[in-house]
């Protein structure tokens, strides 16, 4: 049987952990729930693992990364360096190169031509019920073409070994061995806001709440921690608003026509003094939070966004979903003690640094 190198995410075939990585297992989860995901395709783990070892180095990465010490971050560093530029170099075989070039062009044709897709690292390791591994790896975003595409899915290849996933492997006992990365290629969103949410409470674990953060342009800003965000917590049955905040929201990024990529910009200080959010826009996410909690079966943590280039009733789009580990497993040990859900104090992103999404821009284009 021919190795399966890609996967639609519509194609109606399992979403398998192993093959998939834990991001493309939930968009493939998601869209055959018929949740509202952008379309595009993995390259499985298959692809990864034929091309290092084809290429060789699969030895060599083991070797440097033997005995390393968690607590000797200049060796870690060294080690990062020298595997990334041997993955970065090492030729990709043709069968590999040849289906991942074919399930873009199906795509472009879906999509067209002139549309750009984001590039996301999606590891065996990450979203797992237990282990809070997202963002340890790289996300390229609005990328247009071949050439430009099959690069970064090199990057986010080599990104199995940034310094970060290392040193998050060696301090929490994860091995090496049988880890691979997948790669989802998709279609990028154009987010007139954008933002995350966690179905519970994040400083009490409360699960009769949803929890929210919201702010203009492209979500990274908001999942790694640049702008401030409206911060609002709802009434899980009722929708209704608890308690809000509205932040300052001073940037956000947005497409650039002249150069085609994604730039920062200042955002007005009309727009920072209102919530990014209509009241019906806001109840659309927390309704896309839900259904994502009760599909899984456990407290969600989500990413969202609404689409400009879509019609309202049509816009809001689900890019990730995955277990909620980080503050969930806190608020067991902490509930009785916690105090009331403060949203001036910075509400859920301040709770979300070590669960910074795999959105996280590693563009140094």
């Amino acid at each position: 049987m021919p190795e399966r190198f890609v996967q639609f995410f519509d194609a109606g075939e399992p979403a398998e952990h192993d093959l998939l990585g834990g991001k493309c297992a939930s968009l493939v989860t998601m869209t055959a729930a018929g949740m509202p995901v952008p379309p595009g395709f993995a390259v499985t783990t298959a692809a990864y693992d034929a091309f290092v070892h084809e290429s060789g180095i699969a030895e060599r990465v083991h070797e440097l990364l033997a005995g390393l010490d968690p607590d000797d971050v200049v060796r870690v560093d060294e080690v990062s360096a020298q595997i990334r530029e041997l993955l970065l170099g090492c030729p990709v075989p043709d069968a590999v190169r040849t289906a991942i070039h074919g399930a873009y062009d199906e795509l472009v044709a879906r999509i067209g031509a002139d549309v750009p897709v984001a590039v996301r690292s999606s590891a065996t390791a990450e979203d797992l019920p237990d282990a809070s591994f997202a963002g340890q790896q790289d996300t390229y975003l609005w990328l247009r073409g071949w050439d430009d595409v099959r690069d970064h899915i090199r990057r986010c290849w080599a990104s199995t070994y940034t310094s970060r996933a290392i040193l998050y492997r060696l301090r929490n006992d994860i091995p090496d061995e049988g880890l691979s990365m997948a790669v989802a290629v998709q279609k990028m969103v154009n987010a007139r806001v954008a933002g995350v949410a966690i179905t519970l409470n994040p400083t009490t674990g409360d699960r009769s709440k949803i929890a929210i953060d919201a702010s203009y342009g492209v979500g990274e800003m908001v999942v790694s921690g640049q702008v401030t965000p409206d911060n609002l917590l709802l009434d899980k049955v009722m929708l209704s608003v608890v308690a809000e905040h509205c932040g300052d929201k001073h940037a956000e990024l947005v497409p650039d026509a002249a150069t085609g990529r994604l730039v920062e910009r200042e955002v007005e200080a009309e727009r920072r003094d209102r919530l990014c959010l209509e009241h019906d826009e806001l109840v659309a996410v927390a309704q896309l939070a839900k259904r994502a909690e009760k599909h899984y079966g456990c407290p969600q943590d989500i990413e969202w966004a609404f689409d400009s280039d879509l019609p309202a009733g049509e816009n809001l789009l689900l890019l990730q979903a995955r277990p909620e580990t980080v503050h969930s497993v806190a608020a067991r040990a902490t509930t009785a003690a916690a105090p009331p859900f403060t949203p001036a104090s910075g509400g859920m992103t301040g709770f979300m640094s070590g669960l910074t999404s795999s959105l996280t821009p590693r563009n140094n284009r």
